[in-house]
C-alpha cells in the first residue's frame, strides 16, 4: 500500500467545463500553514446535497519525479492508452449508459485484461470544475473491452471523467475525458473552507497543513454522535481513500492512508492519516471516503495552500 501522496508538477490545464453529478455536501476544511501535518456502486445514505464518492488506485502518479509525477487525468492519451468516451453527451435529469473504452494505441483495440487495483479492475471518478460535486464509480466491463452503467446526472454543465487503471502487467495510469450534459446551467463556487465535514450523520476533522514543495500530514478523524469511531470498516482494500482535485486544471491525485488493514500497526479510526505535498499555492478540494456499518460516507474539503 503507498503511505502518501506527492502532488508534484501540474503541466497543463483542463479544457472541461463542469457541472454535478451529486452534489457534495457536508462540510469544507480549510489547512492553515504549519508544519504538521452501476454496475457497481457502495450504498450510501448521503442526501443528494452529501453525495459523492471516491476512491481510485493504487498507483499514484503525483509521487516520484519524471513522467510518474505528473497528476492523472490531464490527458485524454497517455504511455500508450487512450481513453474512447463513447457517450460525450448526456441530458441532465435522463439517465442513460455511460460507455467508454480504454483503448492501446498500438492495436486500436479496447484492453480486455486489466490487474485489479483495490478489489476492481477500474475506478471511474466524475467531478464538476467548480469543485463542489464528486462521485466515485465501478462501471461493468462487457466481452469486448466497453466499460458501461447507468448514469443520471441531475444538472448541467461540463464534467470531467477520469477512468484509474492499470492494463494487465503494466502500470498504473489515470486518463481523463470531458463529458458535456445539457440544459440550464449555474456555475458555482467551491464551498467556503472550514476544518469539520458533515455527512451522513458523521463528523470528519481535518487537522494538519499542506506547505508549496514540502511534505506534511493530513489526519482525518471520524466521529458520531460526538463520539470517536473505532471500528471503521475496510473499503476497497483500506480504511480510508482520499482524491484532490486542484482548482484550475482540475489535475486528479488519488492517495491511500498512511498504513493498511492487517498490517499489524493501523488501527480502525478514529484517524486515519496521509502524507502528502502541494507543488505550489492554490484551491483544492479533498475527498475521503470511509465505510462503517455497511456503508460509505464521502466527507469534502475546501483546502487552500498559502504562499
Amino acid at each position: 500500500m503507498n503511505t502518501g501522496l506527492r502532488i508534484a508538477a501540474f503541466t497543463a490545464a483542463l479544457a472541461a467545463t463542469f457541472g454535478t453529478a451529486y452534489a457534495v455536501g457536508g462540510g469544507v476544511g480549510e489547512i492553515a500553514p504549519g508544519p504538521s501535518s452501476a454496475a457497481h456502486q457502495e450504498h450510501t445514505d448521503a442526501s443528494p446535497a452529501e453525495r459523492g464518492g471516491g476512491h481510485g488506485q493504487g498507483h499514484e502518479q503525483g509521487h516520484g519525479g519524471g513522467e510518474s509525477a505528473r497528476p492523472g487525468g490531464l490527458q485524454i492519451s497517455e504511455r500508450g492508452y487512450t481513453l474512447d468516451l463513447k457517450t460525450p453527451r448526456l441530458t441532465a435529469g435522463e439517465s442513460a449508459d455511460l460507455r467508454f473504452a480504454i483503448v492501446q494505441d498500438t492495436t486500436g483495440r479496447p484492453v480486455t485484461a486489466y490487474d485489479r487495483e483495490h478489489e476492481k479492475e477500474l475506478h471511474l471518478i466524475v467531478a464538476s470544475r467548480d469543485l463542489t460535486t464528486f462521485r466515485h464509480l465501478h462501471p461493468t466491463r462487457a466481452a469486448d473491452g466497453t466499460w458501461s452503467m447507468p448514469v443520471e446526472l441531475p444538472e448541467a454543465g461540463g464534467y470531467r471523467v477520469f477512468a484509474d487503471f492499470t492494463p494487465k502487467g503494466g502500470e498504473g495510469l489515470t486518463l481523463g475525458a470531458d463529458l458535456a450534459v445539457s440544459g440550464a446551467y449555474e456555475p458555482a463556487d467551491p464551498p467556503a473552507p472550514a476544518t469539520t465535514a458533515r455527512v451522513g450523520g458523521y463528523e470528519v476533522e481535518l487537522g494538519g497543513a499542506l506547505t508549496p514543495g514540502e511534505d506534511g500530514e493530513l489526519t482525518l478523524t471520524v466521529s458520531r454522535h460526538g463520539r470517536p469511531v473505532r471500528d471503521l470498516q475496510p473499503y476497497l482494500g483500506a480504511y480510508g481513500h482520499l482524491v484532490a482535485l486542484r482548482s484550475g486544471d482540475l489535475a486528479y491525485l488519488h492517495v491511500h492512508p498512511n498504513g493498511e488493514p492487517g498490517d499489524g500497526g493501523t488501527k480502525p479510526g478514529p484517524a486515519i492519516s496521509f502524507t502528502a505535498m502541494a507543488p505550489s499555492p492554490g484551491t483544492y478540494r479533498l475527498f475521503l471516503d470511509f465505510k462503517h456499518q455497511g456503508r460509505v460516507h464521502t466527507a469534502a474539503f475546501t483546502v487552500r495552500v498559502p504562499r
